[in-house]
């Protein structure tokens, strides 16, 4: 779908905001789904956003989950109970606005699209490459403040809004589908992802397996909480927010750490050219968990806390298995800026993957060592 013009976008953020309130519309971010724009108003900035229908399906529903999860948060946040760090920081849920003229959630128009606003989070930043341990454990912390909130929120509550997201089988049954459709030319790059999936498809179910045995509850999850979807405040450097709750939705609480243990411990991010030099950094992995865990770990069962690490590999691995299936159907769902642009990114997944195996002994006892400490 083309990109709208100045006059359109002003044209749609007006429809949220009020006829001459809006100054100007700027592109903001760099998310892989969604159009993401940044609002300057007469009211202050706020974030406008296209929503992805062919991702989301049912875009009200993606509205209707956030309206849910704003409203037992503010809850939970005004009865002083969640959680004495939640005291010592700010906390923002980044909230819808309502049409001006129908109050809805959403807006349609000539553009084309579904299309949001939501508050903006001040005095906030996002990085996409960790700068270190304390960022790290603060990102985890973020992650964990954020389970915590919504630990007691029923997952029926929600709407499934992608069914089947992180579910890896799927992934896979997809990935033997476009590799029989495919109409790109092999490659060394792409005969290196096939024989990767190959020796690792028996990998795919370990979280499904035990979920199905009972060993793993669905709870409420934000679904994507990579590097950057986490905010920190400006001055302190404190987690304050987790943006992009596009995906929120009933999940395995693994699929939220396992995607922000692989994002946040790859020193060389996601979008790097350099494969060979991926690597999961274990100090920043160790950060990351005691920031987590000295939250999430008092509500987490062991069955919970043991398979964490089998997540971190196993995410990693599933979207190393959606960019190549993506880049082998001509990158219709990931956004790429150039031709093999998702088979690259799909190297850097699998090289991150083969470190985090090689590391599995270390990962588990990090687990462990913070899970015992949380529980004192």
């Amino acid at each position: 779908m083309p990109a709208p013009s100045q006059a359109e976008l002003i044209a749609i953020a007006e429809a949220f905001h009020g006829g001459g309130c809006v100054e100007a519309v700027q592109p903001m971010g760099n998310g892989n789904v969604n159009d993401t724009f940044l609002v300057h108003s007469v009211d202050g900035p706020s974030v406008l956003q296209r929503i992805n229908t062919r991702v989301f399906h049912q875009p009200q529903l993606v509205m209707q989950n956030l309206q849910v999860l704003g409203e037992h948060i503010a809850r939970k946040l005004q009865s002083g109970a969640a959680h004495p760090l939640l005291e010592q920081r700010r906390w923002h849920l980044p909230q819808l606005v309502y049409t001006k003229d129908e109050g809805n959630t959403w807006h349609c128009c000539p553009a084309g699209g579904v299309w949001r606003t939501i508050t903006y989070v001040p005095d906030s930043t996002c990085v996409d490459v960790v700068g270190g341990a304390h960022q790290a454990r603060e990102l985890g912390l973020g992650l964990g403040l954020f389970h915590l909130l919504i630990s007691d929120l029923p997952a029926t509550a929600l709407a499934d809004t992608l069914e089947g997201f992180h579910i890896t089988p799927g992934y896979l049954a997809a990935y033997h589908r476009a590799l029989v459709n495919t109409d790109c030319q092999p490659s060394a790059g792409s005969e290196r992802c096939m024989a990767f999936i190959r020796e690792r498809e028996a990998l795919c179910d370990v979280l499904e397996r035990a979920k199905q045995r009972g060993e793993l509850p669905l709870r409420p999850i934000h679904g994507d909480p990579k590097i950057n979807n986490v905010l920190l405040d400006r001055r302190s450097g404190e987690a304050i927010a987790l943006i992009d709750l596009d995906t929120v939705k009933p999940g395995l609480v693994h699929y939220d750490i396992g995607d922000c243990l692989r994002s946040c411990c790859n020193p060389l991010g996601e979008e790097t050219d350099q494969i060979e030099a991926v690597h999961f950094d274990l100090n920043l992995a160790d950060a990351l968990l005691e920031g987590y865990l000295a939250v999430a770990g008092r509500f987490l069962t062991e069955a919970e806390l043991r398979y964490i690490p089998d997540a971190a590999q196993l995410i990693s691995f599933e979207l190393g298995l959606r960019f190549f299936s993506d880049y082998l159907s001509g990158s219709t769902y990931f956004k790429a800026n150039h031709p093999d642009h998702n088979l690259q990114r799909a190297l850097v997944q699998f090289q991150l993957t083969a470190s985090i195996e090689s590391q599995m002994p270390a990962l588990r006892h990090l687990v462990e060592r913070h899970a015992a400490a949380a529980s004192v």
